[in-house]
């Protein structure tokens, strides 16, 4: 950091101003303090002398004027910073004035001004990596942090240490790396300059992970130690929220629903504040202040287009869904369910739990495994594919795959919690784990695990999961017979189409959440109404900042419903309608999977015969 005494204290009652100013600071090298009121001012100031002071001047109702003068007794610069005092007052008692609002970046050149005698004896070497070099230490660094995240995941840790392996690397990442890797991306030829990109890329988002990983750690860390007292117990949050999925009892449900909802809500400014710093940040380094049009550029796609198109579906597919829903809610929820149920029993439906008894946690793992084999597709003998399938208090309830270094070291993760929703999380991860599992390890590292989006690999995690939506499977593995498999999969189908619209919806919300960011902040309009229309399930506006995606995830979901459902209907005309457990499909999957993260999810389509926004083969799955 910049330096040995050159440290500067922040003094700022808005806690989300206050974070963008420090790292936008920490990003030029500077040491930060930041502190939120008087006393905690006074009590830095005792324990370290800083060299410059950032001062507001009111603090709540306080004025921090009596503060201004003691530090100027103490011979300590003080810029002060205002957006509701006379500024004029004070360019006789402080070195500097700044009026509010400002750009982040008019600290960073007050501070050189100010510092330039500490500047001038501290010697920050910056580490210029080329290319080459970037991507080995970049290796490590991603490994690391992938098994840190795994940790705390499965319920190993119970702290996180992100910000640490952040500080082992400090070197990795800086605006002259970043530069160096743009310089070399224009300069590369066609074949290398896609690789050049996702480095580039990456530096850009380790540089916003590296300012604001000790927050990130401090909010994972406290919602991992956030507890929710219900049925006489202090259970986590954690907890709390898996148990949705397994509580049989309607009002039970929703009663601690809305407890884990509220708990969960505390953390919303804390969410916010990081949204908006990153967001920052994201902007400055990028060249693209607005999020839509810095996630097009780098999708590589139109979210207001691939919105446009998907409304449409969804809507044209609004009477059947309607139809199935009212099925479904019968069969899983009971007459006593509310008129408009909550997004609290989504988890318990997904479940399938009337079923539960065919679909037993006890068989799970062995029908997941027997169905990949069927495909060609050994997951048991895997040696490169680690499985952790137990069930710890702070597991995290969602399964994932966490790809430390793929092909060498995948991780899939899930947390049984009995019924059919296990055997659809089980066979999604495994398409995730298989593609990983599958790349060419020849393939340069960011043709390995770096993408422009997620929606490649969650085409493979759609197109195995679709495999518990045939009939044929539930007959095969379930004896079931072929009417009862039928109604089986139609239960399948309607969670599919009630996930579908959910993200559909969720996309429609994220685009105007992001373009009225900079005006307004981030605010939850359009989320209860956009969700609770499309799908008949309230989600309660609350709600919406634990549900924000980083990156418009959702588009890369939807792009990826799109894809599986054009894929599925290519390997029914190319290898037969027992795709679902036939070789050929894991011949056909294996090849794709083969090329790691290089295509794009629309060089599937254009691959296979298909326009990117073609939906018909989706609304066919989905019974429209």
């Amino acid at each position: 950091m910049g330096g040995d005494g050159a440290s500067i204290l922040l003094v700022e009652d808005d806690a989300s101003l206050r974070m963008v100013c420090r790292v936008t600071l920490e990003l030029e090298h500077f040491r930060v303090r930041e502190v939120e009121a008087l006393d905690e001012a006074r009590a830095a100031v005792a324990a370290e002398r800083p060299a410059l002071v950032f001062l507001d001047v009111h603090l709540g109702p306080t004025s921090s004027d009596e503060l201004l003068d003691e530090l100027r007794a103490d011979g300590i610069p003080v810029v002060i910073v205002s957006g509701t005092a006379q500024l004029a007052d004070y360019l006789g008692r402080a070195s500097e004035v700044i009026g509010k609002p400002f750009d982040p970046a008019h600290l960073v050149a007050a501070a050189r001004r100010h510092l330039v005698g500490y500047l001038g004896r501290v010697t920050l070497a910056t580490v210029v990596r080329s290319p080459a070099e970037f991507d080995a230490v970049l290796a490590r660094y991603m490994f690391e942090r992938a098994e840190e995240a795994r940790a705390v995941r499965v319920g190993e840790k119970e702290i996180s240490a992100q910000a640490e392996i952040v500080r082992r690397y400090a070197d990795l990442f800086s605006r002259e790396q970043l530069d160096a890797l743009l310089e070399a991306e224009h300069a590369a030829g066609p074949d290398e300059r896609e690789l050049l990109y996702r480095l580039r890329k990456t530096c850009e988002s380790g540089l916003v992970s590296e300012a604001l990983v000790e927050r990130q750690d401090e909010l994972e860390n406290r919602l991992l130690a956030a507890r929710v007292s219900f049925a006489g117990e202090e259970i986590p949050l954690r907890t709390a929220q898996a148990q949705l999925a397994v509580l049989d009892a309607y009002r039970e449900r929703e009663e601690l629903g809305e407890l884990q909802a509220a708990c969960s809500a505390d953390f919303n400014p804390e969410r916010l504040a990081l949204l908006s710093a990153g967001e920052e940040l994201e902007g400055a380094l990028s060249g693209f202040a607005d999020a839509v049009e810095r996630n097009e550029e780098e999708k590589a796609i139109s979210l207001r287009e691939l919105s446009r198109v998907l409304h449409l579906a969804s809507e044209s597919a609004n009477e059947r869904y309607t139809a199935l829903r009212a099925r479904w809610f019968e069969r899983l929820l009971g007459p006593e369910r509310d008129e408009l149920p909550s997004s609290f029993h989504t988890s318990y439906m997904r479940r399938l739990s009337p079923l539960a008894s065919t679909y037993t946690k006890e068989r799970a793992t062995e029908v997941c495994l027997a169905t990949l084999s069927q495909l060609g597709f050994d997951l048991a003998a895997s040696t490169n594919i680690k499985l952790d399938l137990d069930d710890r208090p702070q597991k995290a309830p969602r399964a994932c795959v966490i790809p430390s270094d793929p092909p060498r070291i995948v991780h899939l993760i899930t947390r049984a919690q009995g019924g059919l929703h296990d055997y659809q999380a089980f066979l999604h991860e495994a398409g995730h784990a298989l593609h990983y599992g599958g790349v060419d390890p020849g393939l340069p590292m960011p043709f390995r695990r770096l993408a422009r989006d997620h929606a490649l690999t969650e085409i493979y995690s759609y197109i195995v999961e679709a495999v518990s939506r045939e009939p044929g499977w539930h007959a095969h593995h379930f004896g079931l017979s072929d009417a009862q498999a039928a109604e089986n999969a139609e239960a399948t189908i309607f969670l599919e189409a009630l996930l579908f619209r959910r993200y559909e919806a969720k996309l429609r919300y994220e685009l105007d959440f992001w373009s009225r960011f900079g005006a307004v902040g981030g605010t939850p309009a359009g989320y209860e109404e956009y969700l609770t229309a499309a799908t008949g399930i309230r989600y309660a506006s609350p709600g919406f900042l634990a549900d924000m995606d980083a990156g418009f995830y959702s588009a890369d979901y939807l792009r990826a419903w799109i894809r599986s459902a054009q894929l599925r209907r290519h390997l029914i005309d190319t290898v037969g309608e027992d795709w679902w457990q036939n070789p050929g499909t894991g011949e056909l999957l294996g090849e794709l999977f083969r090329e790691g993260t290089r295509p794009s999810s629309e060089d599937i389509a254009v691959r296979i015969g298909y326009d990117p926004l073609d939906t018909r083969p989706l609304l066919d799955e989905l019974g429209a």
